[in-house]
């Protein structure tokens, strides 16, 4: 039996907050309403706001596989060659769609402790003078590594390397969390997701399109009906939808937009800078390793903590829950096992994540794992440092 409010530190889904749940309390609406049309226009907008875009952003009743496939099926054609970096298990996954769909893909291959490398890209890119490569696809923020590739160097490389390939990126545990800028990086499909940075539970899928991508719409080849760019933005003008949305999590993703945008994206991408560096800071202290080893790249988003040699993570794991009623993330794929991940994205504050670190600190000593004790009180001297914007002089952002 377990009392008080179970702390969810996974990276994702995140902890839905209580305004967000009010908002969703909602009796269902007629979808083809006035009203639906002003909700509508809405999230429509304000979507744009948080990719930072001008230009259109695609909403679809869906997990993030929907909208991975979404970007997939409407830029590119069967038999097509794409490049991607294996930065961790969900860049894996992302290709392996790709292939089901008979795209010819060149998977840089990785070692899941960095992010894409700007230069292997740009190199890859040069040698291709026949200019068969259509797409660059890169996770902005790998989930399973905590590892966040740097996509302004990204495009840069890109573009020195004169390429005319698609930029397409997953945002899925990033938007809203991490620094992104989908107009300024000249990203040409963005994907993301409801259930991480956004705050709300699973559902919706989002694609930020540029006029370059929906250019490439036009002209594919790949069949897809349900993902149709083309077919969304149609009623998406006036509010509206091709076919039934989720109508209360758009009641609770307009209410999402308005939280991120009263705190300013700045002040909430610099509180998951200062969380993020408090956090490695106590597995630092603990005598534990984080298992990102390029601090450009930390995540803001999540810690993955490797465990030492002959203790099993997710053995921890359940240590942890059993005892003190918190979730911690698994290891995925290759690091099954030997690490978990700390999430503090989304609502998390000071205090929540202090109350996460002592639930750790306390399952390595139960668990016997080898420690030195004392790894909160260094993240709260940390946190004790407090400036205007809620950052800390002490802590550099991350290059994205």
């Amino acid at each position: 039996m377990h009392q008080g409010r179970h702390f969810l530190q996974i990276p994702g889904p995140s902890p839905v907050p209580d305004r967000i749940l009010r908002a969703m309390d909602m009796p269902v609406i007629d979808h083809r309403s006035a009203e639906f049309g002003e909700l509508g226009r809405a999230v429509l907008e304000g979507s744009q706001k948080i990719f930072q875009t001008s230009g259109p952003v695609v909403i679809f009743p869906s997990s993030v596989t929907g909208a991975w496939e979404a970007a997939i099926v409407n830029t590119l054609s069967p038999g097509d060659r794409v490049l991607m970096v294996e930065t961790g298990h969900f860049a894996t996954l992302w290709r392996q769609m790709a292939g089901r769909f008979g795209i010819e893909v060149d998977f840089i291959p990785g070692d899941w402790r960095r992010g894409a490398d700007p230069a292997q890209i740009e190199a890859k890119l040069a040698a291709d003078s026949a200019r068969a490569i259509k797409a660059v696809m890169v996770v902005h923020n790998e989930t399973s590594t905590g590892a966040t590739s740097r996509i302004a160097d990204i495009r840069a490389a890109i573009d020195r390397a004169g390429h005319p390939a698609l930029l397409m990126v997953d945002t899925i545990s990033s938007l809203g969390s991490v620094d992104y800028r989908h107009d300024e990086w000249k990203v040409d499909v963005s994907v993301s997701c409801s259930q991480k940075g956004f705050m709300l539970p699973p559902g919706l899928g989002f694609n930020a399109v540029s006029e370059k991508a929906r250019a490439a719409s036009k002209t594919n080849r790949m069949p897809r009906s349900y993902f149709d760019w083309e077919e969304m933005l149609k009623p998406n003008a006036k509010g509206f939808f091709p076919y039934t949305p989720a109508t209360n999590l758009l009641y609770g993703l307009r209410e999402a937009i308005a939280m991120l945008l009263e705190e300013g994206l700045d002040n909430v991408f610099a509180r998951h800078q200062r969380l993020a560096a408090a956090t490695r800071a106590a597995v630092n202290h603990w005598g534990l390793e984080v298992l990102c080893q390029e601090p450009a790249e930390f995540s803001p988003v999540l810690t993955a903590v490797l465990m030492p040699p002959g203790h099993d993570a997710d053995q921890f794991r359940k240590v942890v829950l059993d005892n003190y009623n918190m979730s911690l993330g698994s290891g995925l794929s290759k690091v099954a096992g030997k690490v978990f991940r700390i999430g503090h994205l989304g609502e998390c504050n000071a205090l929540t994540l202090l109350g996460a670190l002592t639930g750790v600190e306390m399952g390595l000593s139960v668990a016997g794992v080898p420690h030195r004790s004392g790894g909160v009180e260094v993240a709260m001297k940390l946190l004790e440092q407090r400036t205007p914007g809620n950052s800390s002089p002490h802590l550099k952002a991350v290059s994205t």
